[in-house]
């Protein structure tokens, strides 16, 4: 199903109105009432009508149910519905999602099934008018899972603090039974277990792929994905993300772009929870990668060389107090700063093609278990927006964060790309050819840092790229050169807390947009990361593909 242009509201269907008494308090009563909107709730009492009445948005609803006890001496059934309305927080300052539950009993009639029936009219209208609300981003009315919901959740028990599990059972479990998505829980026992399942499951099974863990297990699944033989399908599998590591820099970026203040732990698996039971897709664009000896890997997240990849690794020592490990790291990389020698280019993202990036050509039909539609692509050596989103999913599974590069004796090229699976990369030579006349060459070779990203947040609390969305089709290019003090550093990456580095005017920092771009460290050895995992150390090349997977944004 395609995204649609967003249309003014239809006429709203009735008004439901009731009176029902409060799950375990008979005595009090209630009127209710289900605009299309919204499910307002009226205490009946002599006090005034606004301290008793509470209006929550169908937003904010996951989900509502309708049942009877298994006490057959009692005719009543009973509808609950569940909200994650954003409240404000009782400790600190701001805003955050909090479960607000309202359960009612309804025995106006005698049978008890008719007074199910009853509960069960209401239940429906009010999913119904749930997932009528219209959820727009840049225009553009958002698709939506299919219900009833089948999705894979994969956890790595050993991620961040090693909680993971217990986050999912005190809260991803009840909030996916309250939204009614059927879930089967994998838990993954090793390093490459989910890349290895996903390469090989019957994606036909499931509907969406879920995430509970750092960064790197999702590497794993679109690694696998894509390594596929109908990878073109597989990676169109709806990917979710769920906070259970110490980065947590895709779940951060998810909360970003849901428009919502910035929240962390908890709050964070909280907010992530109730957009993967939205279930609303956006297109991701993924990042083709070349070393210099291993197979291409694809990269949602960052390419880090110098600082940051260091700090990234060398803080796997503090994981044990989850993300404050990377100011830790910060730190004592700062007490020891080192300038990494090398050479950059990059082809900066045009005007011209981002006039293009929403025009399309080459029609080419694809597959849908629904419908068949037409796919365009986008114009040669641009990003590609990719097809549209459709209603066809599939399945998957999980691994320790860490990925270790297979040796071969290719060396990357048009030709040898097109062998491989997942798309032809259209905009990289091989890394022995010189670059092309269009490609911008960084003059500087000493540098502080490299950091390439394609979402938002770098880490939990890292607002590296506050301009970047899912699949702008860009990559954002941030360079630190050699000669910043370590004072004006710790500034840089303080600032970056709330996406404000840009504006400090550092002399040092260089940021622009890019589509694709070559790195030749001089050293022979160091650290670079892919998604925070660590490759092999050589000259590199990357090339992004726009729109290439799918993520659930609620």
């Amino acid at each position: 199903m395609d995204p649609r242009r967003a249309e003014p509201d239809r006429e709203s269907p009735a008004t439901l109105h009731g009176e029902f008494t409060v799950t375990g308090n008979r005595k009090v009563r209630c009127s209710v009432s289900l605009t299309e909107k919204e499910l307002i709730v009226q205490r009946l009492t002599s006090a005034p009508v606004g301290r008793n009445k509470v209006v929550l948005s169908l937003k904010d609803c996951v989900g509502c149910r309708a049942h009877r006890e298994d006490d057959n001496a009692d005719p009543a059934a009973y509808l609950v519905v569940y909200f994650y309305p954003l409240r404000r927080r009782w400790v600190s300052s701001g805003v955050s999602r909090q479960r607000v539950e309202h359960s009612f009993r309804l025995a106006v009639l005698q049978d008890p099934r008719d007074n199910l029936e009853e509960a069960e009219r209401w239940a429906r209208a009010v999913r119904e008018r749930s997932d009528r609300q219209q959820h727009i981003r840049d225009g553009v009315l958002m698709r939506k899972l299919s219900r009833p919901c089948r999705m894979m959740l994969l956890v790595n028990p050993q991620s961040g603090k090693g909680q993971a599990l217990t986050l999912y059972n005190n809260h991803i479990q009840r909030m996916l039974n309250e939204a009614g998505v059927q879930h089967t829980l994998v838990i993954t026992e090793r390093q490459n277990h989910a890349r290895e399942l996903v390469k090989e499951a019957d994606l036909s099974q499931w509907d969406a792929l879920v995430i509970m863990s750092g960064d790197g297990l999702l590497f794993e699944v679109i690694n696998g994905l894509l390594e596929r033989s109908d990878w073109e399908e597989a990676i169109r599998t709806p990917l979710g993300i769920l906070p259970g590591g110490s980065g947590n820099a895709l779940a951060a970026s998810v909360h970003y772009y849901s428009g919502s203040s910035p929240v962390s732990s908890e709050d964070l698996l909280v907010s992530c929870g109730f957009l993967l039971c939205k279930g609303l897709v956006s297109p991701m664009d993924l990042v083709s990668i070349h070393l210099p000896s291993s197979p291409r890997l694809f990269s949602f997240l960052s390419l880090a060389w110098g600082f940051v990849a260091d700090v990234d690794i060398e803080s796997e020592k503090y994981r044990h107090v989850g993300a404050a490990r990377f100011t830790v790291g910060t730190l004592v990389r700062l007490a020891s700063l080192r300038v990494y020698k090398g050479k950059l280019a990059y082809l900066p993202v045009t005007e011209d093609c981002n006039n293009r990036r929403g025009l399309r050509n080459n029609m080419r039909p694809h597959r849908n278990n629904q419908a068949s539609s037409l796919c365009p692509a986008s114009p040669p050596n641009c990003p590609s927006k990719d097809s549209p989103l459709r209603n066809t999913f599939h399945n998957s599974c999980h691994s320790n964060n860490s990925f270790k590069v297979r040796r071969t004796e290719s060396t990357p090229s048009r030709s040898a790309t097109k062998a491989l699976a997942g798309p032809p990369d259209s905009l990289l030579l091989p890394l022995d050819q010189p670059l092309p006349s269009d490609w911008v060459v960084v003059p500087e070779e000493d540098f502080v840092l490299m950091l390439a990203m394609y979402q938002s947040h770098l880490a939990e609390d890292l607002l590296a790229a506050p301009g970047a969305i899912s699949d702008d089709g860009a990559i954002h290019l941030f360079y630190v050169r050699a000669g910043i003090s370590r004072t004006a550093l710790l500034r840089l990456f303080l600032a970056m807390e709330k996406g404000a580095h840009l504006a400090t005017n550092c002399q040092h920092l260089v940021y622009t947009k890019v589509r694709a771009l070559r790195l030749e460290p001089y050293s022979p050895k160091g650290i670079i990361t892919v998604d925070g995992e660590v490759v092999e150390y050589g000259p590199l090349q990357a090339e992004v593909h726009r729109g290439l997977a799918r993520l659930i944004t609620g």
